[in-house]
Protein backbone atom coordinates (compact mmCIF):
# COMPACT_ATOMS: atom_id res chain seq x y z
CA UNK A 1 0.00 0.00 0.00
CA UNK A 2 1.14 3.51 -0.76
CA UNK A 3 0.36 6.19 1.78
CA UNK A 4 0.72 9.96 1.90
CA UNK A 5 -0.52 12.66 4.22
CA UNK A 6 -1.10 16.38 4.56
CA UNK A 7 -2.68 18.75 7.04
CA UNK A 8 -5.51 21.05 5.90
CA UNK A 9 -7.58 23.26 8.19
CA UNK A 10 -6.11 21.51 11.24
CA UNK A 11 -7.27 18.14 9.84
CA UNK A 12 -4.92 15.26 9.08
CA UNK A 13 -5.63 14.01 5.54
CA UNK A 14 -4.40 10.47 4.88
CA UNK A 15 -4.36 9.06 1.34
CA UNK A 16 -4.31 5.27 1.00
CA UNK A 17 -3.68 3.67 -2.38
CA UNK A 18 -3.29 0.06 -3.50
CA UNK A 19 -3.96 -2.92 -1.25
CA UNK A 20 -4.37 -2.45 2.51
CA UNK A 21 -3.31 -5.91 3.66
CA UNK A 22 -0.89 -5.05 6.45
CA UNK A 23 -0.16 -2.20 8.80
CA UNK A 24 2.12 0.00 6.72
CA UNK A 25 5.07 0.06 9.11
CA UNK A 26 7.50 1.14 6.43
CA UNK A 27 5.41 4.25 5.76
CA UNK A 28 5.38 5.21 9.42
CA UNK A 29 1.61 5.63 9.57
CA UNK A 30 1.53 5.37 13.36
CA UNK A 31 4.31 7.97 13.64
CA UNK A 32 2.37 10.41 11.43
CA UNK A 33 -0.77 9.92 13.53
CA UNK A 34 1.09 10.33 16.82
CA UNK A 35 2.80 13.49 15.51
CA UNK A 36 -0.56 14.95 14.48
CA UNK A 37 -2.10 14.16 17.86
CA UNK A 38 0.88 15.75 19.63
CA UNK A 39 0.21 18.90 17.58
CA UNK A 40 -3.38 18.79 18.95
CA UNK A 41 -4.83 17.74 15.60
CA UNK A 42 -7.82 15.61 16.57
CA UNK A 43 -9.60 15.26 13.23
CA UNK A 44 -8.67 12.94 10.38
CA UNK A 45 -10.02 12.23 6.90
CA UNK A 46 -8.85 9.11 5.05
CA UNK A 47 -9.07 9.16 1.26
CA UNK A 48 -9.64 5.53 0.21
CA UNK A 49 -10.97 5.89 -3.33
CA UNK A 50 -7.75 4.38 -4.71
CA UNK A 51 -7.77 1.46 -2.29
CA UNK A 52 -8.23 -1.68 -4.38
CA UNK A 53 -8.37 -4.36 -1.71
CA UNK A 54 -8.47 -4.61 2.07
CA UNK A 55 -8.23 -7.68 4.30
CA UNK A 56 -8.78 -8.08 8.04
CA UNK A 57 -5.42 -6.47 8.83
CA UNK A 58 -6.44 -3.49 6.72
CA UNK A 59 -9.72 -3.27 8.61
CA UNK A 60 -7.72 -3.33 11.85
CA UNK A 61 -5.58 -0.47 10.53
CA UNK A 62 -8.68 1.69 9.97
CA UNK A 63 -9.96 0.80 13.45
CA UNK A 64 -6.54 1.63 14.92
CA UNK A 65 -6.63 5.11 13.35
CA UNK A 66 -10.20 5.67 14.54
CA UNK A 67 -9.37 4.52 18.08
CA UNK A 68 -6.31 6.77 18.36
CA UNK A 69 -8.30 9.85 17.33
CA UNK A 70 -11.45 9.05 19.34
CA UNK A 71 -9.36 8.38 22.46
CA UNK A 72 -8.23 12.01 22.18
CA UNK A 73 -11.76 13.31 21.64
CA UNK A 74 -11.40 13.42 17.87
CA UNK A 75 -13.07 11.89 14.84
CA UNK A 76 -12.21 10.12 11.58
CA UNK A 77 -14.08 10.26 8.27
CA UNK A 78 -13.58 7.93 5.29
CA UNK A 79 -13.65 9.51 1.83
CA UNK A 80 -15.08 7.93 -1.31
CA UNK A 81 -14.59 4.17 -0.88
CA UNK A 82 -14.78 2.06 -4.05
CA UNK A 83 -17.81 -0.21 -4.42
CA UNK A 84 -15.78 -3.23 -3.29
CA UNK A 85 -14.45 -1.46 -0.20
CA UNK A 86 -17.92 -0.03 0.53
CA UNK A 87 -19.40 -3.56 0.49
CA UNK A 88 -16.67 -4.71 2.87
CA UNK A 89 -17.42 -1.81 5.23
CA UNK A 90 -21.12 -2.78 5.20
CA UNK A 91 -20.46 -6.49 5.74
CA UNK A 92 -18.14 -5.78 8.67
CA UNK A 93 -20.59 -3.17 10.02
CA UNK A 94 -17.83 -0.55 9.96
CA UNK A 95 -20.16 1.63 7.90
CA UNK A 96 -22.09 2.15 11.15
CA UNK A 97 -18.93 3.21 13.00
CA UNK A 98 -17.29 5.45 10.40
CA UNK A 99 -18.79 8.48 8.74
CA UNK A 100 -18.35 8.05 4.98
CA UNK A 101 -18.36 10.97 2.54
CA UNK A 102 -18.11 11.20 -1.24
CA UNK A 103 -15.63 14.09 -1.39
CA UNK A 104 -12.74 15.50 0.60
CA UNK A 105 -14.54 18.85 0.78
CA UNK A 106 -17.57 17.19 2.36
CA UNK A 107 -15.32 15.37 4.85
CA UNK A 108 -13.56 18.59 5.83
CA UNK A 109 -16.90 20.40 6.25
CA UNK A 110 -18.28 17.62 8.48
CA UNK A 111 -15.12 17.50 10.59
CA UNK A 112 -15.09 21.28 10.99
CA UNK A 113 -18.72 21.13 12.15
CA UNK A 114 -17.72 18.37 14.59
CA UNK A 115 -14.91 20.54 15.94
CA UNK A 116 -17.15 23.57 16.47
CA UNK A 117 -19.98 21.59 18.11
Amino acid sequence: MNFSHSIENNILILNFEGDLIEIPRDTKLIEVIEDALEQDIKLCAIEISKLRYMNSTGINTLILVLTKFRNRGGEVVLINPSEQIKKLLIITKLSAIFTITKTKEEAIRLLEEEASA
